[in-house]
């Protein structure tokens, strides 16, 4: 088993990765189904709050460590169908298209457990 140490920092290139991985598929032009740019980028946000969050956690139980992400990423999509004139103003711009996005879908709960799943596997 690697201990904590050793695993933070292949965490933190991880969720790097994922990140750069996230933003390519969703913005640069690859010439991928308008599908695969959709839920590939859902799912790689899921894999990137788990990735986060066994950052702060790396020795956690995968099981344990799944859970909170699952809730956040859940809590974050229902979140979307809340409006108000300073939460739509931050979801304009870049950065908060990527935090928080701005159209509910419930494909997506099921898009960041997928990706969850595949960080947590791996």
């Amino acid at each position: 088993m690697v201990d904590a140490g050793t695993r933070r920092p292949v965490l933190i290139l991880s969720v790097a990765a994922v990140i750069a991985s996230g933003i390519a598929v969703r913005y640069l032009p690859l010439g991928l189904p308008t599908g695969v740019v959709k839920y590939a980028g859902s799912t790689l946000w899921g894999a990137m709050v788990y990735g986060l969050l066994a950052v702060v956690r790396p020795s956690a139980a995968v099981r344990r460590l799944a859970l909170i992400p699952l809730a956040v990423s859940a809590a974050v999509e229902f979140f979307r169908l809340v409006h108000t004139p300073w939460l739509d103003a931050f979801r304009l711009p870049l950065a908060g298209q990527l935090l928080l996005g701005r159209v509910f879908s419930l494909w997506n709960l099921l898009a960041y457990a997928v990706g969850i799943a595949v960080a947590g596997g791996v």
